[in-house]
């Protein structure tokens, strides 16, 4: 019995799965950022200093989300490569959310300051 595996038995194409998951976080990451800064730049006639935190809370935590992303890319490849495992880490997916919660703050604070100061 061989313990060769050939071309068409392989369990992933080398490179590229990693390579497209890298590509989807570098979208979502960018879709986080810009989001991010247009709730800021709406945000800020009404809610100010609070609306700059915010917005750059998200930036950051899109960034940080990527590079997370970026070093994951990096170990699923040449795990992927050297031993056929394919090591996860959560870490990409926390920081995401909490860049998403960072807009949805930012969006109910707008929201709720806005809502506020047109009945008055």
């Amino acid at each position: 019995m061989s313990t060769e595996r050939n071309d068409h038995e392989s369990v992933f194409d080398p490179g590229l799965q990693p390579e497209r998951t890298l590509l989807a976080w570098r979208r979502t990451c960018l879709a986080f950022a810009v989001a991010s800064l247009i709730g800021m730049r709406f945000a800020l006639p009404t809610l100010g200093l609070l609306s700059v935190l915010a917005g750059t809370l998200g930036v950051g935590l899109a960034a940080l989300t990527y590079s997370l992303a970026s070093a994951g890319y990096e170990r699923a490849h040449r795990s992927l490569n050297d031993d056929d495992t394919l090591p996860r880490s959560g870490l990409p997916i926390l920081t995401a959310t909490a860049a998403v919660l960072a807009i949805g703050v930012l969006c109910a604070a707008y929201l709720a300051v806005g809502t506020s100061s047109t009945h008055m």
